[in-house]
């Protein structure tokens, strides 16, 4: 029986010893935590995109805070998130989120775009592009597997005739389509940019028809009729520079592949 009140006392001891041990670390290493850091987080769209710059929703906010980045750095938030942002820091918010959108750089779809193999595996993109750079003889364009889609948390994305498309109305700006897309034809730009060039192909034209009945052939009609100077050509691909593009649409009228298009 004194054995048994024995271990009973030494356990209680014990406990109480541990006990104040922890409430003396815990009052000694606390860390003071700014109060409007979980409301900031609270206001976060919680895409973990990246598009902001910074690993996740959580270093955005903990950065916007410490006050040395701007407001307007998440797409996905739009400009709601910018004055629910300037709410919690006790501003006007003050700056304008400049509104973005995926673009699929490829206009090939599976009547355009010769088969090179049967390809039989995971219906992945990222597993087709590790053979031979998937199924399709041209290597630079969709791979039409659809990785992007089921990525998209809006559900922009769709896959037609194994050609990946993204509807804007729907497009956030995330950019976790081009995260996914190991052809890299995937990018985020303005929204309010007025064309832009659905290839990606740099081979020279004579090899391309071989591949791609619609990829740019790089034959500088677009340069030409371009009144702005704002298109080049390199590596028989061309190219816009939006600084001077004003979207006037005489290089969708000039290219004979049809891959120059309207946004």
């Amino acid at each position: 029986m004194d054995t048994l009140v024995s271990a009973i006392i030494y356990i209680t001891a014990i406990g109480f010893v541990c006990a104040t041990l922890l409430a003396i670390c815990a009052k000694v290493m606390y860390v003071k935590v700014d109060e409007r850091e979980q409301v900031m987080r609270g206001v976060m769209p919680g895409a973990n995109c990246g598009a902001c710059g910074f690993p996740g929703c959580n270093s955005y906010a903990a950065a916007l805070l410490e006050g040395d980045v701007a407001t307007n750095l998440c797409p996905p938030g739009g400009p709601d998130l910018v004055k629910r942002i300037g709410e919690v820091l006790g501003t006007d918010g003050g700056e304008e989120i400049v509104e973005k959108a995926a673009v699929v750089h490829c206009c090939a779809d599976e009547d355009a775009c010769r088969v090179k193999m049967d390809y039989i595996g995971m219906s992945t993109c990222v597993a087709a592009h590790q053979l031979f750079g998937g199924q399709t003889a041209c290597t630079f364009g969709c791979l039409g597997f659809g990785d992007c889609m089921k990525v998209c948390p809006t559900g922009a994305v769709c896959i037609e005739k194994g050609l990946a498309r993204i509807d804007t109305r729907k497009c956030n700006g995330c950019g976790l389509c081009v995260k996914a897309c190991p052809s890299h034809v995937i990018t985020v730009d303005d929204a309010t940019i007025a064309v832009a060039i659905l290839c990606k192909n740099t081979e020279k034209g004579g090899a391309l028809k071989d591949k791609c009945t619609k990829g740019c052939i790089g034959c500088m009609k677009c340069v030409k009729a371009c009144p702005s100077q704002a298109i080049t050509v390199t590596d028989s691909l061309a190219s816009i520079d939006y600084s001077k593009c004003d979207g006037c649409g005489k290089c969708i009228e000039s290219c004979v592949k049809g891959c120059i298009v309207a946004r």
